[in-house]
């Protein structure tokens, strides 16, 4: 096992040193190809994903064929670990999207160390608030932005990731995540090249300027990774974890549903304030 600094999931990184100790023994890093499906809508989760350089896709199959990505998930968060809340068939589709590293860990072990951890039940819910925060600006975006502006943020993402100006994306990847055909990602990655936000896109990658990107993108994207630094940061983990007492059984899960709707509500409020 890594030093703490070197963990590279964020999630992992917030847990304190005894917390983050129930899961050393079980915890595997492993790499991850493009493109592999880890986990299908409806099929079992055999398998809860720390992701450290890897990013995943949340996709939803629709029944004409067509699938589209909800979100995207980095190290900011995890793959599975609904799954804690009693569901054992994944809601959704899973799909590597940009290769990369990251922890692995069964349900059952996880299960196992999060009944001795309030902490790491705080850490389930801080990820379910990051999701629900892209979830909810994903669908506001969707709706009131145009797709030159929504491919700005989901590049932008992908930069603050992966950490270099060549992204490895494909034309099929943009398509799934815009929710447009190949054809108007098309159109759109000419348009942001043409501005200079996209330096050069090939076949399977594309060059970025930030700087011009940052110009191209709506206000969404700083909105959403401002909240979701908030939510995953060592700080929020400890403000979850106040007030409840330090030791005795976990608490239910019922009740981070009710803090997933309150975040819910702010959010839908500051967006409608803002237009």
């Amino acid at each position: 096992m890594e030093r703490r600094s070197n963990i590279g999931n964020r999630l992992l990184a917030a847990l304190s040193p005894a917390d983050f100790q129930l899961l050393v023994p079980h915890l595997r890093r492993i790499s991850l190809e493009r493109d592999v499906v880890l986990v299908r809508s409806g099929d079992p989760v055999q398998q809860i994903y720390f992701p450290c350089t890897a990013l995943i896709a949340f996709v939803m199959d629709m029944p004409n064929g067509q699938s589209v990505a909800t979100t995207m998930v980095g190290n900011e968060g995890a793959v599975g670990v609904l799954s804690t809340l009693g569901s054992i068939r994944s809601p959704m589709t899973a799909v590597v999207r940009v290769a990369g590293t990251t922890w692995q860990i069964s349900p059952a072990r996880f299960h196992a160390a999060l009944s001795h951890s309030r902490a790491l039940e705080d850490a389930v819910q801080l990820h379910m608030r990051s999701l629900l925060v892209q979830f909810q600006h994903i669908a506001a975006c969707n709706a009131l932005h145009s797709v030159e502006a929504r491919l700005a943020r989901w590049l932008l993402q992908v930069h603050d990731q992966v950490g270099y100006d060549t992204l490895p994306l494909t034309q099929d990847t943009l398509s799934e995540l815009l929710g447009v055909r190949r054809t108007t990602v098309t159109h759109v990655v000419s348009k942001l090249r043409g501005s200079g936000a996209i330096r050069s896109n090939r076949r399977s990658s594309i060059e970025v300027d930030r700087g011009r990107l940052e110009a191209a993108v709506c206000e969404c994207y700083e909105i959403m990774r401002s909240r979701i630094d908030r939510i995953v940061s060592a700080e929020g983990m400890r403000q979850s974890s106040r007030g409840a007492p330090a030791h005795g059984p976990a608490r239910s899960h019922g009740h981070a549903w009710t803090n997933v709707d309150k975040a819910g509500a702010r959010i839908a409020g500051e967006r409608t304030s803002r237009h």
